[in-house]
């Protein structure tokens, strides 16, 4: 797998920093955001480092959604929201690729 010494991500998925898994396979893994605006925040993500780009016309797509809708549905009942965030401007803050689940909780209007 490729991975990046810089990045916080592939750190994780070495088990070179903390994270509390909420499901791994050989190629993705589920973890729970140290962010915590709303009850349930999932960072789901491939583990070789890839660009958003990369990741969204990849075949991992298929698992990594999956993957969201499975752990969303256990632990937001009543719906949530699947965002990927692109670029400085999309707020993108990880260069390596990764969806968030968002729930727990009436999430609003949209931004």
């Amino acid at each position: 797998m490729t991975q990046e010494a810089s990045c916080t991500f592939c750190n994780i998925i070495a088990g070179n920093e903390p994270a509390t898994v909420i499901y791994e396979d050989e190629h993705i893994i589920v973890i729970q955001n140290v962010l915590n605006w709303v009850p349930v925040m999932l960072l789901i993500m491939p583990k070789q480092h890839m660009s958003q780009q990369e990741m969204w016309s990849s075949p991992i797509m298929e698992r990594i959604g999956a993957a969201a809708v499975e752990a969303a549905r256990e632990r937001c009942p009543n719906g949530w929201r699947l965002l990927s965030n692109f670029g400085h401007d999309g707020m993108q803050s990880q260069r390596h690729s990764h969806l968030h689940v968002i729930g727990g909780m009436y999430l609003g209007p949209y931004a």
